[in-house]
């Protein structure tokens, strides 16, 4: 991880407003180290996006100072900032083959026309494009306009490129497919890259680290496996994959250990993440995966629960079981769907459980 002052990309106390009045992006400080692979990850009206545009130069800054390779950018146009961008809409010109959609960045560059076509059919190879020099973009399937999208970014060799959502008009297995050949290339390459979506997913499958954005702030930054295991708040741990949570009251709080009674009565132990004070309120949170119902499957020093079956749903790999659980009817089991997986049915008692450590106390929603 990059510090503010080694950071090949650092926003320093960025604000960003559109009226004068509220700040969209409040307050950034955020460092992104060289050969990084970083994502902006949250829900619509966030942030993340603002904070792309004003990285790209496409939007300015309220206050504070962004900068690259060590260098402020705040007055630098767009264009002489020397960032590959690749958007969802593709942005290619209909009027133009795709060899003259990746000339264009290297014809603005001043480069010669025997360095533009060694350029171009190399960053047509990197993206397995390299029949399709002389089609226009509307000869061209979807998936196949993103790739040339992504080699009009990469063909002048920038050290920083920008995706915003560029994966969100592809199907679902193309998406999931691309996804791994971004990444790929991103190792391959050693290039930084900054991307924006709001598809959790994506986010975990391709990143180095996510900063997660809600209402202008990054409320957590950490690596996928850190984000999903330990998340910092309940907007993380609702934000990022399925999620339980039951309400409940810190009845004792011993370092990192609380002891939390649920609204049922039921007493749980649970890590202490931000619950803040002995009687406070908390929501515990729990992953799908971490609950079994079958006793040789529960960890040692399991919490054991009343529950009842309320719904069944079956999803090809998995079985995915609704539950009521301590006056909560949205708690869900993730069982694999495996030959001899024992039958449940709606209306069915059950005893479920997971293991303390697997049970987060977090802030209230």
């Amino acid at each position: 991880m990059a510090s503010q002052n080694d950071a090949f990309v650092a926003f320093e106390h960025v604000q960003k407003s559109y009226d004068g009045v509220s700040l969209v992006v409040k307050d950034l400080n955020l460092s992104i180290g060289k050969g990084e692979f970083l994502t902006m990850l949250g829900p619509s009206g966030s942030g993340k996006t603002t904070c792309l545009m004003m990285l790209a130069g496409f939007e300015t800054a309220t206050n504070g100072e962004i900068r690259l390779d060590g260098k402020p950018i705040n007055s630098v146009p767009p264009h002489k900032r020397g960032i590959g961008m690749v958007f969802q809409n593709y942005a290619l010109f209909p009027h133009m083959t795709v060899g003259e959609n990746l000339a264009f960045p290297l014809e603005v560059r001043g480069l010669g026309k025997d360095e533009r076509e060694a350029k171009i059919k190399r960053a047509l190879d990197m993206v397995q494009m390299g029949a399709f020099a002389n089609r226009r973009p509307a000869q061209l399937s979807g998936g196949q306009q993103q790739r040339i999208a992504l080699a009009r970014a990469l063909v002048f060799d920038p050290s920083l490129v920008l995706m915003d959502e560029p994966l969100g008009a592809l199907d679902k297995q193309l998406r999931e497919h691309m996804q791994f050949e971004i990444k790929h290339l991103h190792e391959s390459l050693g290039i930084t890259v900054v991307y924006v979506t709001h598809d959790q997913g994506e986010a975990l499958t391709m990143s180095d680290r996510v900063a997660v954005f809600n209402d202008g702030r990054i409320q957590q930054l950490a690596p996928p496996a850190d984000l999903y295991e330990r998340p910092d708040n309940s907007f993380v741990a609702q934000f990022i994959g399925e999620n339980n949570k039951l309400s409940g009251v810190i009845e004792e709080l011993t370092g990192d250990k609380a002891l939390v009674r649920l609204a049922t009565g039921e007493l749980i132990d649970a890590t202490a993440v931000n619950a803040k004070e002995k009687g406070g309120k908390t929501l515990v949170s729990i992953r799908p995966e971490r609950v079994e119902f079958k006793a040789d499957m529960m960890p040692d020093g399991a919490h054991m629960i009343d529950a009842e079956v309320l719904e069944i749903i079956y999803m090809g790999d998995i079985l995915r079981v609704v539950l009521r659980v301590a006056g909560s009817d949205d708690f869900v089991m993730k069982m694999r769907n495996t030959l001899g997986q024992t039958r449940l049915n709606p209306g069915q008692k059950i005893k479920v459980g997971w293991h303390p450590q697997d049970a987060r106390a977090l802030d209230p929603m």
